[in-house]
């Protein structure tokens, strides 16, 4: 259970505490630091739910009446280059309706740079800088944007589960997967699932001698996590948070072989999720053209996916014991292995 819980720690750790370090942005405007939010946190919490939902399956053949699997399972999404970073419009950070301006420091001419996401980093320093329309020589704030991870948990996105699943019949067979609440000082994470696979070579007359099984799955995996950064903030408040609710669905059509000892298993499928932040707390911001200006909860990011993916495994049955690995192909390419104890 303790490595269980580090991983799901590091994953959330990925997604979540790089954004401590766009607090930052409130010295050029809450609407700016909105939207430089969800640019930068946006590939870290879509690589998350195509983590989440892996190793649902092993096998298109479904469990019969009374039979189950107990399992324990890592999984973890990659990290392309394309994920890494995006291009920050400068202009998209200037209104008429804005007292101040913004532009990149090394040169106020320019309108685009790539800059890091939360999964990526940056070069060298990249620096914006505020000043005040009316004043602009007067006061201006300078902001070092943050970098992310970059390769320091080799472009991976953990997460684990224990699993269970139950054969009951008619081919139907019932998953659910948890992970405990887990509480650090900074930290609150807890995620669980259910699903339904369904096998339809089962309702054939020829089933028990078909080489092959073929099913249906649909599943849900829900996560709930917190992270305080307080402590850690570079803006002065209190009780600055950020609070993470991710909701996915999982629709899979499945085939694989039964064989005795060895089985390969494929299948192609759709992830549809929502990832919802809420910033949380007071923010006081004490330097540039907004000095002294405080929010208060001041803005939530949301992100998306919605992507097909195939997949390709294999697993190892010896008696109760089982051993599965797989790989994914998506928007966020990912791997898994299980280990598995069960009765059928």
């Amino acid at each position: 259970m303790k490595k269980i819980t580090l991983l799901m720690l590091l994953s959330l750790v990925t997604t979540m505490t790089q954004a401590q370090d766009i607090d930052g942005m409130f010295a050029a405007g809450v609407e700016n630091a909105e939207r430089f939010a969800n640019d930068y946190l946006r590939p870290g919490t879509n690589g998350l739910m195509h983590s989440m939902n892996a190793n649902w399956f092993n096998t298109a053949d479904a469990k019969p009446l009374g039979g189950f699997e107990i399992s324990i399972v890592a999984n973890a999404s990659v990290a392309k280059n394309e994920h890494k970073s995006f291009l920050m419009d400068i202009s998209q950070y200037n209104s008429p309706d804005y007292d101040f301006t913004v532009a990149f420091k090394d040169d106020e001419s320019l309108q685009t740079k790539m800059v890091a996401t939360a999964l990526g980093e940056n070069d060298s320093r990249v620096e914006l800088i505020v000043r005040s329309k009316a004043a602009p020589g007067i006061n201006p704030e300078t902001i070092t944007l943050p970098s992310g991870i970059g390769n320091a948990t080799a472009d991976l996105l953990p997460t684990a589960f224990i699993q269970g699943a139950l054969g009951l019949s008619k081919g139907i067979e019932l998953k659910a997967r948890f992970v405990p609440k887990i509480k650090t000082d900074e930290v609150d994470i807890s995620m669980y699932g259910a699903g339904m696979q369904i096998e339809f070579t089962k309702w054939l007359p020829a089933d028990k001698i078909l080489p092959v099984a073929v099913s249906g799955l649909v599943a849900y995996t829900h996560l709930d996590g917190s992270y305080d950064m307080t402590e850690s903030s570079w803006i002065d408040g209190d009780n600055q948070r950020i609070e993470n609710s991710t909701n996915t669905w999982l629709l899979q059509l499945i085939a694989s072989t039964k064989l005795p000892v060895i089985n390969f298993y494929g299948g192609l499928g759709y992830i549809k999720g929502k990832s919802e932040s809420d910033v949380l707390g007071t923010y006081i911001v004490t330097g540039g053209p907004l000095i002294s200006k405080t929010y208060k909860d001041p803005f939530s990011v949301s992100s998306e996916v919605s992507s097909v993916r195939g997949t390709l495994g294999a697993k190892l049955k010896l008696g109760f014991f089982r051993l599965n690995a797989e790989y994914h192909l998506s928007e966020f390419n990912a791997f898994s292995v299980g280990i598995h104890f069960g009765f059928r």
